[in-house]
């Protein structure tokens, strides 16, 4: 039985995931947790690998392909280090879970829903995060974000209408009735990413501690 808190972070490109990630991690490390943070694709060192190929090259890779090897990825980073940790009592901050496999795969890619459903049973083994913090903003200022990093991985190489369906997609996944429809998500919260790093950080928090009001986290 896990006794620590798996927290996702969650969005479209360019939405800030792992900017916030490190920010909680350093304010939740502040405040005495134990913080592990790790992100998807990747986190092992098979996932790593894994991530290489679907991130940075320039295969061809058909959807249920790459829905697969993102599950791959998954079941290894679960098995190896979120369930260890989750069972030693620590708090770990994930960026990217299943909920990106119905936006990217399932809305975006156009997978079947129920495939994808099952597919995760098997790479989770039902782990179910405690908290999803949805971080949203529009397709066009995300990837514009994107490009200021420089470069753009596979992913973001999607055409415009991809990523224009995978946001629409997440605002939908913060609704009440898709979260009662799918509760191998646990509880979505919806966090607008647009404005200063500190700004959206600011509602990262109060959804953090509106979540645990009387724990360690608050």
């Amino acid at each position: 039985m896990a006794h620590g808190r798996l927290v996702v972070l969650e969005g479209p490109e360019g939405a800030g995931k792992t900017t916030q990630l490190r920010l909680l991690a350093e304010r939740l490390s502040a405040r005495g947790e134990t913080v592990i943070g790790v992100r998807e694709p990747g986190g092992t060192i098979l996932g790593d690998e894994i991530r290489t190929i679907l991130l940075h090259s320039a295969l061809d890779i058909v959807p249920r392909a790459e829905a697969l090897l993102f599950m791959a990825s998954r079941a290894q980073l679960v098995e190896r280090e979120i369930r260890p940790a989750l069972d030693a009592g620590d708090t770990v901050l994930l960026d990217r879970f299943f909920l990106a496999t119905y936006a990217y795969q399932g809305v975006g890619r156009g997978l079947p829903p129920n495939d994808l459903r099952a597919a995760n049973a098997i790479a989770t083994n039902g782990l179910v995060p405690h908290l999803t913090i949805l971080l949203t903003l529009p397709a066009e200022v995300g990837l514009a974000r994107a490009a200021e990093r420089g470069g753009h991985d596979r992913m973001e190489r999607a055409e415009l209408a991809f990523h224009e369906r995978v946001a629409r997609a997440y605002e939908e996944f913060a609704t009440p009735e898709w979260q009662r429809a799918h509760p191998e998500c646990g509880p979505i919260v919806l966090v607008d990413a647009t404005g200063s790093e500190a700004a959206v950080f600011d509602r990262v928090m109060a959804a953090i501690d509106e979540r645990w009001p009387a724990s360690s986290l608050s």
